[in-house]
C-alpha cells in the first residue's frame, strides 16, 4: 500500500517545480517567443511542458519506455534542469528589480516597452552560455593534490600514493567512455592505492553490463589495490547489494563497516553510508565499534562518502579521512549551501592530528554540468614521520 506521506510530499513537489517551470515558461513567452515569426502559443507551450517535464516522465515510466527513448527523455531533461536553474536565477533576479523600479521610478516607461525583445534575447543567450560553458567543464576533469603527512611509523613504508575519486555517478548521462578515460588517468598516475569514496554508480546495475564497464575497472593498477564505500546513490538507486558485488567482480573490493589491514603497514577503513537506515533499515555500525581489534599506532586513513560527524573520526584517532557527496555544490552558487550544511565542503581540513579530505568529484548528479567548481581526480602522498 502506498504511503500517504509519500503521496502529498510527491504532490507538493510536483506542483512547485510544474509553477516554477510555468514562470520561466511565461516569461519567455512574453519576453522573447512571443516575438518569434510564425510561432504560435500552441506550439510553444506543448514543446516547452514537454522538455520541462521529461526528466520526470522518464523517471516514472523507464519500465513502458524503449531504452533509446527512456535514456533520451532523460538526458534532454538533465540539461533542462541546468536551464531551469539559472533562467529562475535570472529572471527572478529581473522581476525583483523591476517590481523596485515600480516604487522608485527609475526607467523611463518608453525604454521599459522596448526592452523585452533585447531584454529576452539577452538573457536566453546568457544561460545557453552559461550551461555550455558548464557541460565543457564538467567534462574537463582537473588532478589535485596533497601532501600530507602522519606522525606513525607504517612499517617499513616511508610514502604512500593514494588516487581518490568520488562521485563517479555510472548511469544514463556519465558513460563507459567517462570510465575509461577515468582509469587511464588514474594509471597514469601509478598510485599504490585508489580509492573510490562512494556514489560510483547512479542507475540500474544491470545496465552498465552492456557498456563493459567491468572490463574497464578490471585495468586499474595499483600496488595495493582498488577499494571502494557505498555512497547515498547506490542506495536511492536499491541496488547497494548488486553495487558490492559488481564493483568486486571487477576487482574492486568494497569495504562496508569493515576495516583492512594492509602490508602490515596502516588499516584501510571503509564506512556503510549514512543514508543506509533510511532504505534497509539497518543502522550503520559506530567507528569505535569498527575500529576494534585496530592497532592505532599504524596509520589509519578511513573512506566516508559524506563528511558528516567528523567528531567521530577525530575521537578515534583517525589519520586521514576521504570523502566526497558534496560535488562542491556543481552549479553556483549552491556551494554557499554546501558550506552551511557541512564544516567542509571542498578540500583540506586539519583537526590537530586528523586529517580530512572532501573530493568534488569526478561526475555529475543530474545535469552533466560543473559552474563554479571543477571535476577531480585527487593525489595524495603521505609521507610517514614518526
Amino acid at each position: 500500500m502506498t504511503n500517504p506521506l509519500f503521496i502529498l510530499v510527491g504532490t507538493v513537489i510536483f506542483l512547485v517545480y510544474g509553477g516554477l517551470n510555468f514562470y520561466i515558461g511565461l516569461r519567455g513567452w512574453q519576453a522573447l517567443f512571443s516575438y518569434v515569426p510564425f510561432l504560435s502559443s500552441k506550439v510553444y507551450w506543448p514543446v516547452f511542458l514537454l522538455l520541462a517535464f521529461s526528466y520526470l516522465l522518464s523517471r516514472f515510466s523507464e519500465k513502458f519506455l524503449p531504452t533509446m527513448l527512456y535514456e533520451g527523455m532523460t538526458i534532454a531533461g538533465a540539461y533542462w534542469i541546468a536551464f531551469m536553474f539559472y533562467f529562475l536565477l535570472i529572471i527572478t533576479s529581473i522581476d525583483l528589480l523591476r517590481l523596485f523600479d515600480r516604487w522608485l521610478r527609475l526607467v523611463p516607461p518608453e525604454i521599459k516597452r522596448s526592452l523585452n525583445p533585447a531584454l529576452g534575447l539577452t538573457v536566453f543567450i546568457l544561460v545557453v552560455g552559461i550551461v555550455s560553458f558548464g557541460v565543457w567543464n564538467a567534462s574537463h576533469p582537473k588532478i589535485n593534490h596533497y601532501d600530507l603527512s602522519i606522525a606513525k611509523q607504517a612499517g617499513p613504508l616511508k610514502q604512500l600514493h593514494v588516487v581518490m575519486v568520488s562521485d563517479i555517478h555510472l548511469g544514463t548521462i556519465v558513460h563507459n567512455y567517462q570510465l575509461t578515460k577515468l582509469v587511464n588517468q588514474v594509471n597514469d598516475l601509478k598510485p599504490d592505492l585508489i580509492l573510490f569514496a562512494g556514489d560510483v554508480f547512479d542507475e540500474d546495475i544491470e545496465s552498465k553490463n552492456k557498456q563493459q564497464i567491468s572490463d574497464t575497472f578490471r585495468m586499474l593498477r595499483a600496488s595495493y589495490g582498488a577499494f571502494a564505500v557505498l555512497g547515498n546513490h547506490e542506495y536511492i538507486g536499491g541496488n547497494a547489494d548488486e553495487a558490492i558485488k559488481y564493483l568486486g567482480e571487477a576487482g574492486v573490493k568494497v569495504l562496508r563497516d569493515t576495516s583492512q589491514e594492509i602490508a602490515g603497514s596502516f588499516y584501510l577503513i571503509g564506512r556503510d553510508d549514512l543514508s543506509g537506515a533510511r532504505f534497509n533499515g539497518a543502522k550503520r555500525q559506530d567507528l569505535a565499534t569498527i575500529m576494534q581489534g585496530v592497532n592505532r599506532s599504524l596509520p589509519i586513513l578511513l573512506m566516508d562518502h559524506q563528511p558528516s560527524h567528523l567528531e567521530e573520526p577525530v575521537e578515534q584517532g583517525v589519520d586521514l579521512q576521504v570523502s566526497g557527496h558534496t560535488h562542491n555544490g556543481q552549479l553556483f552558487p549552491i556551494q554557499f549551501i554546501t558550506q552551511r550544511i557541512f564544516e567542509q565542503d571542498w578540500g583540506l581540513l586539519r583537526k590537530g592530528d586528523f586529517q580530512l579530505i572532501v573530493s568534488s568529484g569526478y561526475g555529475t548528479w543530474g545535469p552533466p554540468i560543473r559552474i563554479g567548481n571543477n571535476p577531480e581526480i585527487v593525489d595524495i602522498t603521505i609521507t610517514f614521520n614518526p
